[in-house]
């Protein structure tokens, strides 16, 4: 109920705090802004009005308008075309040149796992300093990420792929 009562009290004195906003020149000639009319003594009043919003278009859900939404625009007859069997090939050529990348990652991100399994092996017999363990390991996780986010961003493009 409580909110009720305090958001019209709030709306209406929105329009009461308003500050001016002053720019003030030095003799060097750096600009500096201020609220304080105190501080703002020979400056002068910049006139900053509201923010201007225009709404986005509504997307339709449904009806006429969604499944002309839908049409895809005629091509231009200036537009270079590719025949059916050259573009087969190119996607041909493109799932072949993922393949290799992601045959690529997959082996080193095996190789970095290896790396972080035998570093993590040390571990356990050496160092008694947990913080400097973690230090140590840091950039062989950091190179796992970092082969296993390459694998899931070729298999992602890879499903994408005709």
């Amino acid at each position: 109920m409580r909110i009720f009562i305090l958001i019209p009290l709030l709306a209406a004195l929105a329009p009461l705090v308003h500050a001016d906003i002053y720019e003030c020149v030095d003799p060097s000639g750096n600009k500096r802004f201020t609220n304080i009319k105190a501080e703002a003594k020979g400056c002068k009043v910049l006139n900053v009005s509201p923010v201007n919003t225009v709404p986005g278009t509504p997307v339709p859900r449904s009806g006429p308008a969604a499944k002309q939404q839908g049409k895809a625009t005629p091509t231009p007859s200036s537009f270079p075309k590719v025949d059916a069997d050259q573009q087969r090939q190119r996607d041909q050529d493109r799932r072949r040149i993922l393949d290799n990348e992601l045959s690529n990652e997959e082996r080193l991100l095996a190789q970095a796992r290896k790396e972080l399994a035998e570093q993590e092996a040390v571990r356990l017999g050496s160092e008694r300093n947990y913080q400097k363990v973690l230090d140590r390991l840091e950039p062989y996780r950091k190179k796992v990420k970092l082969h296993e986010d390459n694998v899931t961003s070729l298999k992602r493009e890879m499903s994408g792929a005709k």
